[in-house]
């Protein structure tokens, strides 16, 4: 048996990402109010979050296996619910989250619950919504064969890149282009889970089957280039949210190994440092001023026998100190 085309057996050591699909951030800056580097709860239960994106004034918006967009305004402690699946939105399952402040879009990845149990016909897909509004714009389906949007970044120049897990493959869709089109594909992407951009424009991509961190090389002509896996201090296990901090530094969910990680890449070397452990299949973080949040997706609650079925308890978005960003 197998989730989307994935093992059981691997979905039950892998976080949400994976599984549902998921993921991508804007940073929040100097300018947000600040929380106390203190916790946000989630005000629902069994939320299963997915992905996590800040705003400059330091919202932060959670993504969950129930298709709600959660949102904690500027300086608060608790993530309300703000966007909800309606028949006319047409949110499922959502993945990916990231708020694009440059052209007021929220970038959603949504797909059919995988847990459900009822087969579905309709096709993962890349929405946009209004930031401001919460109203939806547009959306994106995936070509098939069936796909997983996972994650969504966006490039200096306003062109979305976003990817596919379950075939491994990356997607862009330029601004004011009517539909997604193929970027790149590659069984090294197979699993393919994070995807952000470096503060130099470079391409970097995560994958939480096979535990690596890539490079994606994108040509002058913005085509894709070469593959490059990077060689990490040490391993990282079910990598899933991959977030810019600065630069050439990066936010890592570890949703198998327990941890959140600040990461930092130079040439084809990855520096994994252990900023948090201890936390249940985190799947998502996110930055905000010099706080970075992380929200465990608890995925076990939803796959493992001795677990299914019982309170997962609350749902949080840690608060982990930076110090300098």
């Amino acid at each position: 048996m197998s989730v989307l085309g994935i093992p059981k057996s691997v979905l039950r050591r892998i976080s949400v990402a994976a599984l549902l699909g998921v993921g991508v951030v804007a940073a929040g800056t100097a300018i947000a109010k600040d929380r106390g580097h203190k916790d946000i709860v989630i005000d629902d239960t069994y939320v299963f979050p997915e992905s996590m994106s800040s705003l400059a004034d330091g919202t932060v918006l959670i993504g969950s296996a129930k298709g709600i967009v959660f949102r904690a305004l500027p300086g608060e402690m608790r993530a309300e619910p703000w966007i909800k699946p309606t028949p006319q939105n047409g949110l499922m399952s959502l993945l990916g989250v990231l708020a694009d402040e440059k052209s007021g879009t929220l970038w959603l990845c949504t797909m059919p619950n995988a847990f459900s149990g009822a087969p579905s016909k309709v096709p993962s897909a890349l929405m946009a919504f209004d930031l401001k509004t919460g109203k939806r714009k547009a959306a994106y389906p995936f070509p098939p064969p069936a796909s997983v949007c996972n994650d969504v970044t966006i490039a200096k120049d306003g062109t979305a890149y976003t990817s596919d897990t379950r075939n491994g493959r990356i997607f862009t869709l330029a601004p004011g282009a009517k539909a997604l089109k193929l970027f790149a594909e590659d069984d090294r992407l197979k699993g393919i889970d994070g995807i952000v951009f470096s503060g130099d424009g470079t391409l970097y991509a995560n994958n939480v089957t096979q535990g690596t961190l890539l490079r994606v090389e994108i040509k002058p002509d913005g085509s894709a280039g070469g593959i490059t896996k990077l060689k990490l201090s040490r391993p990282v296990k079910g990598p899933d949210g991959f977030r810019l901090i600065k630069g050439n530094r990066f936010l890592l969910a570890e949703g198998t190994g327990d941890r959140l990680d600040e990461v930092t890449i130079t040439g084809d070397d990855a520096k994994i440092k252990v900023l948090k452990s201890g936390l249940m299949s985190p799947a998502a973080t996110t930055l905000v001023g010099n706080t970075a949040y992380v929200a465990e997706g608890k995925i076990g609650y939803l796959v493992d026998p001795k677990l299914k079925g019982k309170d997962p308890g609350v749902f949080k978005a840690y608060a982990v100190p930076l110090g300098d960003k």
